[in-house]
């Protein structure tokens, strides 16, 4: 019985304690809310909603050639992993005039995975700007109306996100193209979204039987 207590204390709770900490923080609560009510998609076309659903928000500009590379880091290391999931979305807020371009776009994701969940909508420069805006982060839109960064926000329309994260304090958005934000934070903040609707869906359940 010494013998076991020695190898329990020596060898399994550093293990145990080692692997609740490399989870992360986020793993063990809510993902923090940092915006509230970002504004709808009602004045794009086609129109489309972020009520009810998740939804990874992007901005590509008008050169779409330059954030091509964004929109495939995306597709391997979020939709990819999530798209099955009820309710769950990717929105990229496009200019008026790029249609050909994101028509290209969609012949070359389309090859790599089944895009019913990606969706892309149109508006006039100044739309685009007010939107960005709502959503109240520390950051800007480029030049060409585009962004590297990308947004996840909740079926509430809330944005979330990180209030202390190690890097970056609070972090807005995840930076596309980087593959280490989206396979390190990004993709556990998806999961940890998708598990609190999960917990709240099985609640629910449970007190209606």
């Amino acid at each position: 019985m010494k013998k076991t207590f020695v190898l329990v204390v020596l060898f399994i709770l550093p293990l145990v304690a080692y692997m609740f900490f490399a989870s992360g923080v986020n793993n063990f609560g809510k993902l923090p809310t940092l915006t509230e009510q970002v504004q709808d998609l009602d004045t794009f076309s086609p129109r489309e909603t972020l009520s009810g659903k998740i939804t990874i928000l992007g901005f590509l500009g008008y050169d779409t050639e330059l954030k091509k590379a964004n929109a495939f880091n995306l597709n391997q290391k979020i939709y990819k992993p999530f798209y099955e999931f009820r309710d769950f979305q990717m929105v990229m807020v496009m200019p008026r005039g790029t249609e050909g371009k994101v028509e290209e776009l969609k012949k070359e994701l389309s090859g790599l995975a089944d895009i019913k969940n990606w969706k892309f909508i149109y508006g006039e420069d100044d739309q685009i700007k007010r939107f960005f805006n709502s959503l109240g982060t520390n950051l800007e839109l480029e030049d060409q109306l585009g962004s590297s960064y990308v947004f996840i926000i909740d079926k509430d329309r809330n944005l979330r996100g990180r209030d202390s994260d190690e890097d970056e304090g609070i972090k807005f958005g995840f930076d596309a193209t980087s593959v280490a934000d989206l396979n390190n934070k990004m993709e556990d903040d998806v999961k940890v979204i998708l598990a609190e609707y999960r917990l709240a869906l099985k609640k629910n359940n449970a007190q209606r039987e």
